[in-house]
């Protein structure tokens, strides 16, 4: 199983949809390598700058609702061409959260508060928070750590979802089952 983690993208929005996660005029790339320039390309957000704050990054954590808009396999593989495969939110679109596990990736959702205290105590300034997940079972833990702080916040990872996360994803699920 493949590892998840590394430094945080902090996105503080709801609703980031997959037009902005990967522009739709890269939908015609015929590899997830091709699409990962264009990551989050077209994303407005205060402060933020692709070409500075997405290079290097494991995991992002966002607000509610991520993933929204036009149902595409695209968003989660232009997170994974560039190295992220965990993202944690309030909540995911339904679809999205989907892709994620089919690519053998995951999308935790937490609460409203813990989200709040994540932002609080680790996003903003020039420090930088890494996330490592550990996956024992059904249990996941999501151990946050900045200057010096660390906070580890339990995310259960539920039946099969955690068989596709475990497998690498639904191809790699199917091979072993079928």
């Amino acid at each position: 199983m493949k590892s998840f983690g590394g430094r945080v993208l902090f996105l503080d929005r709801s609703d980031i949809n997959t037009d902005e996660i990967i522009p739709a005029k890269y939908l015609t790339e015929n590899t997830k390598a091709a699409l990962g320039p264009y990551l989050l390309e077209d994303l407005t957000l205060p402060g933020f700058d692709v070409k500075r704050d997405v290079a290097g990054r494991g995991a992002v954590v966002t607000r509610g609702n991520f993933g929204c808009g036009s149902s595409r396999e695209h968003a989660p593989w232009a997170l994974e061409a560039n190295g992220i495969n965990i993202v944690i939110a309030e909540s995911f679109a339904r679809i999205f959260r989907g892709n994620m596990y089919n690519c053998g990736m995951i999308a935790a959702e937490l609460p409203p508060e813990t989200i709040d205290a994540l932002f609080r105590e680790f996003a903003g300034g020039d420090r930088e928070t890494l996330l490592v997940c550990s996956i024992e079972n059904a249990q996941v833990s999501l151990t946050f750590t900045s200057g010096g702080k660390e906070k580890t916040v339990p995310f259960t990872l539920k039946g099969f979802d955690r068989a596709l996360v475990e497998a690498g994803g639904w191809l790699e699920y199917a091979d072993k089952k079928y």
